[in-house]
């Protein structure tokens, strides 16, 4: 699809949402130059209407945001890119423009925080301890979360069997950090799946 810069004086509205949780982080104007390099580089990049100029988010933060999709719309107006951004996104410090992040997003924000501990090898937390342990003890950690799980599905404790449900999850998301992989190659079979 080819997009119709001609129908607002050469610019489009551009919609900017996080990758991982699809939280609308902002909205800024493209034009055809902006939209080219936001391709070319994979980094987003709009056109200030204030400045009268190219405009690369970040470029004076530090706080890019880096394209992993461009979609359009239906009417070839309107720019949807999905990004990872850097840091916070808004200039008031808020992550997005639009408030700070959403709970929709906080299984993919508990995997940074998992990884984060790990990778700084954070000394009093559990979850690196349990790292250290190795990959045998983080499956059988898994292992045992899941039996817990199942033996409360048998009883009708909604609270005992919702804990278990968040343990067996929050120790899945260790074992897939100690693998090499992430919540969102897993949901990607699970999409794939569901086609």
């Amino acid at each position: 699809m080819k997009i119709d810069f001609n129908k607002d004086n050469g610019l489009v509205p551009a919609v900017i949402q996080d990758n991982r949780t699809l939280q609308v982080l902002m909205l800024g104007y493209m034009n055809e130059e902006a939209y080219e390099k936001t391709k070319k580089e994979g980094i987003v990049t709009f056109f200030s209407r204030s400045k009268n100029r190219l405009w690369t988010k970040g470029e004076e933060s530090g706080n890019f945001l880096t394209v992993k999709s461009i979609d359009i719309d239906c009417d070839q107006d309107t720019i949807l890119i999905k990004a990872v951004p850097k840091n916070v996104v808004c200039h008031t410090g808020s992550f997005s423009c639009f408030g700070e992040k959403n709970a929709k997003g906080f299984l993919y924000e508990l995997e940074e925080k998992i990884s984060q501990r790990i990778d700084t090898k954070a000394e009093d937390s559990y979850t690196y301890s349990l790292y250290q342990r190795g990959i045998n003890k983080m499956a059988q950690k898994v292992g045992e979360e899941a039996v817990e799980l199942v033996i409360e599905a048998k009883d009708n404790d909604e609270k005992l069997f919702k804990n278990e449900a968040a343990d067996l999850l929050y120790h899945f998301l260790i074992l897939l950090k100690a693998k090499g992989y992430s919540l969102e190659e897993i949901e990607k079979i699970l999409k794939d799946r569901n086609k």
